[in-house]
């Protein structure tokens, strides 16, 4: 991933594992989960087409996480499930791309968390 920072934005969309929406995806058939995700996914596509030349990185999905300290590696927990790298002209207009995300209206997801990318200080 490439950026200079300028006007970049980290979106990274959350949820629990024990969030009412996700319980109740996981208590949906398979049949239906996959009737969900293939309306998700093309209501993704949608967003991506969307908002393509704001897209700097598409990112995706995120899978298990490690935490490393100065004292140990272990295996922890987080609510982190992907993410996505923008361009906009301000926090407040890299924020609105992601109303009404899929991420939240079609998946289980419960939020999208949008930061800026700040440059490295020059020594």
């Amino acid at each position: 991933m490439k950026t200079n920072a300028t006007n970049a934005y980290l979106a990274i969309f959350l949820g629990s594992k024990t969030n009412p929406k996700m319980v109740a995806w996981n208590a949906m058939s398979e049949k239906e989960q996959q009737a969900k995700m293939k309306e998700g996914i093309a209501a993704w596509k949608a967003w991506v087409a969307k908002h393509q030349s704001a897209i700097v990185e598409m990112g995706g999905p995120l899978g298990k996480t490690k935490k490393i300290t100065a004292r140990s590696i272990e295996d922890v927990s987080n609510e982190m499930s992907g993410f996505t790298v923008v361009r906009a002209d301000s926090h407040e207009a890299a924020a609105k791309m992601f109303e009404n995300h899929p991420h939240f209206t079609n998946f289980p997801g419960e939020s999208v968390e949008v930061m800026p990318v700040l440059q490295i200080p020059e020594a």
